[in-house]
């Protein structure tokens, strides 16, 4: 509950670091690096404002973003208005089941959600996603390491495997420059 309402009191205060409005570079490599994804369906979880949704509609995916914030969920609904192939809806990314989401994802991008998701929910987050991807997607997640202290945020590359198993299996590290020992987790989507 507090997590919520420190998201929603950062939107508020305009006080949002995360939401740049500018797609991180290790995902224009994803998308359009040498070997880059071929579009398909794409899913943003926790996409705030809209930005990475409308980046991937952009290069030829079919875009569904998941907010649970009212205040960034309203701005992504105006940027994505006039987006072809894009959608968003406001609800909990560990409660996928609660939404329409009417087909299977290629890809599932989480730029900071999981890391900050209690603990005790982290595996329902886990199966909704394995739910909602086809065997083969792509899932890339950008976390931050676990940090000692009351309230635990962050993962370790070893939850990282754990967590999705025995649905996804690792395929690729990138360590993250901000803050010290982030990292974006490649995972394959098994049949």
């Amino acid at each position: 509950m507090w997590r919520r309402l420190s998201y929603a009191l950062a939107y508020r205060t305009g006080r949002t670091p995360w939401d740049t409005g500018v797609t991180p570079p290790e995902v224009v490599e994803l998308i359009e690096g040498t070997d880059g994804l071929a579009p398909g369906r794409a899913l943003d979880l926790g996409c705030g404002t809209g930005t990475n949704v409308a980046y991937l509609a952009r290069h030829g995916w079919h875009g569904t973003g998941v907010e649970a914030n009212d205040m960034a969920f309203k701005v992504a609904e105006r940027r994505l208005r006039n987006i072809d192939d894009t959608r968003v809806f406001r609800g909990d990314v560990t409660r996928l089941h609660e939404l329409p989401l009417d087909a299977r994802f290629d890809l599932a991008l989480d730029i900071g959600c999981f890391h900050s998701i209690a603990p005790a929910r982290r595996d329902e987050y886990a199966r909704g996603v394995a739910r909602h991807t086809t065997a083969g997607a792509t899932l890339f997640v950008f976390a931050f390491a676990r940090r000692p202290g009351l309230i635990p945020i962050g993962v370790t590359p070893r939850e990282m495997h754990d967590r999705f198993a025995p649905w996804f299996e690792p395929v690729g590290r990138i360590a993250g420059t901000q803050p010290p020992g982030a990292a974006w987790y490649r995972l394959r989507r098994l049949a």
